[in-house]
């Protein structure tokens, strides 16, 4: 199963200067013609409320993390003050990385 969350191309066109929103609404009309086993992780505009509830989720689901971003941003390799990650530190990833273990 593959949970596809974000696009940053397609077919060529490059759409990391597109806003996240932008990102969203293309991913979701691509994804309705695409095969079983392909999910379109979808977003939550309100977030500020959401966001506590979504992370005890994910945390819950033994997922590494949620990543919020404001939908006006555009994409930007590497840190940005408009996206942010929170962690899991109980995750399957996060323990491996703090054993050393891949």
């Amino acid at each position: 199963m593959l949970y596809a969350f974000d696009l940053l191309s397609d077919d060529g066109v490059d759409m990391r200067d597109e806003t996240l929103q932008m990102h969203k609404l293309w991913l979701s009309r691509l994804l309705k013609r695409s095969a079983a086993g392909i999910i379109h992780n979808d977003y939550h505009h309100d977030a500020g409320a959401i966001g506590p509830l979504l992370f005890r989720q994910a945390c819950l689901m033994g997922l590494e993390g949620i990543v919020s971003k404001h939908r006006d941003s555009s994409y930007k390799a590497g840190q940005s003050r408009h996206w942010i990650k929170v962690k899991n530190p109980k995750s399957p990833a996060m323990t491996r990385g703090k054993d050393g273990n891949w």
